[in-house]
């Protein structure tokens, strides 16, 4: 029986498989420290979590229309304005069924069999194995420290080109891309008439710079991005699923399109607890964010005295420290350490980094300072 060639391409997701072992030997008795999950330890705030109930107690359980309610996509473009600078429509807004889903109709919505799609290291796992399913080739280029810039860029520009993706915060290493060279690569993907994908699901969780937006640099620039968002990672939702992007409306439409031929829209009651979400007060937010920043300071400090070399986060809630000393690759280093002392980390070789981990800290700092406890032993043994 001859199957789908095309998803043996495609690799499990690292983070799902190693957070799935994890779970596995924690049901089987063993204490295990999970410094893997990408996923806030902080409740979902209660304002949200009474819409939600409010919903149910209404009955709100029917089809919506697959982009999402009008007051939801509404109120997404007012945030868009309001807070990214990126002037826009309820009709050039899309909700979807997470992040993920938004930018896998992405992918679908502007690429064509054979497109090159630039990706830069390190990346988020899902990015390329999604732009080859779409029958695509993602093409990687170095970044300076994390961080990408237009020059690295230009050099992996060819012919067959479709966009370039930019994941600012970003998911694994918490690099953020300073304004200025946004505004650079904004100015190289016009003159290429390349499209901009902008993952900025971790805009909130920031800690000195202020987020930008690429697509508020100008019309010209929003004609060409879509950008892509979350309520998952800011508001301690992330099994509910609730994505959405903005774009021009003929991107939009596709996706609109894509959407009512797989998943039809996302949850009617999430969308409706999504409507609380945007309006919860900054506050709430800016707490969660400092609790992060004293968890990356800690986690630094340990990284350091175990001589683990170690770019600082500006943004997200991951660490992604070099393990190039130890002499063992990423995987390798991952099994032998949830193996021998229960610890779950991600190995960076899913994120196209086999030389790097990648370690969360959105978990108790009894938690984190167990786990790196561990981990010092784990490297005083395998020396």
């Amino acid at each position: 029986m001859i199957l789908s060639k095309n998803l043996d391409k495609i690799k499990p997701s690292a983070t799902l498989t190693i957070n799935a072992k994890a779970k596995l030997l924690k049901s089987q008795g063993h204490k295990v420290y999970n410094l893997a999950a990408g996923e806030p330890d902080f409740p979902t705030p209660t304002a949200i979590r009474e819409a939600g109930k409010k919903a149910l107690e209404d009955n709100y359980t029917r089809y919506t229309a697959a982009s999402g309610i009008p007051e939801l996509k509404k109120a997404v473009a007012k945030k868009f304005s309001d807070e990214n600078g990126i002037g826009c429509s309820a009709e050039e807004v899309t909700i979807t069924n997470g992040g993920k889903q938004a930018l896998y109709n992405t992918f679908l919505a502007i690429t064509n069999p054979g497109d090159e799609i630039i990706i830069p290291l390190p990346y988020w796992v899902s990015y390329t194995a999604q732009i080859r399913l779409c029958g695509c080739l993602p093409v990687f280029v170095d970044t300076d420290s994390f961080t990408v810039t237009a020059e690295l860029l230009k050099e992996k520009i060819t012919p067959k080109t479709k966009a370039i993706i930019i994941n600012s915060p970003s998911n694994p290493s918490g690099a953020v891309i300073p304004e200025s060279e946004l505004r650079k690569i904004a100015e190289l993907a016009l003159e290429h008439d390349l499209f901009i994908i902008s993952d900025e699901v971790y805009e909130k969780i920031i800690y000195d710079e202020k987020h930008f937006s690429l697509a508020s640099i100008s019309e010209e620039v929003r004609e060409k991005t879509i950008t892509v968002n979350a309520l998952s990672k800011t508001y301690s939702m992330t099994g509910l699923r609730l994505g959405y992007c903005t774009a021009n409306k003929e991107i939009i439409r596709r996706m609109n399109k894509i959407q009512g031929q797989t998943t039809s829209n996302a949850c009617s009651i999430v969308q409706k607890m999504a409507l609380k979400a945007l309006d919860v007060p900054e506050e709430e937010i800016t707490s969660m964010v400092e609790e992060f920043r004293k968890r990356r300071d800690f986690v630094l400090s340990k990284l350091e005295e175990m001589g683990l070399p170690c770019h600082r986060p500006e943004g997200a809630f991951y660490v992604f420290p070099s393990i190039e000393r130890t002499g063992m690759d990423s995987v390798e280093f991952c099994e032998k350490l949830l193996d021998s002392k229960r610890i779950a980390v991600i190995p960076g070789e899913a994120f196209g980094c086999p030389k790097n981990i990648r370690i969360s800290y959105a978990t108790s700092m009894m938690e984190i300072e167990a786990g790196l406890e561990k981990i010092q032993e784990f490297l005083r043994e395998t020396r």
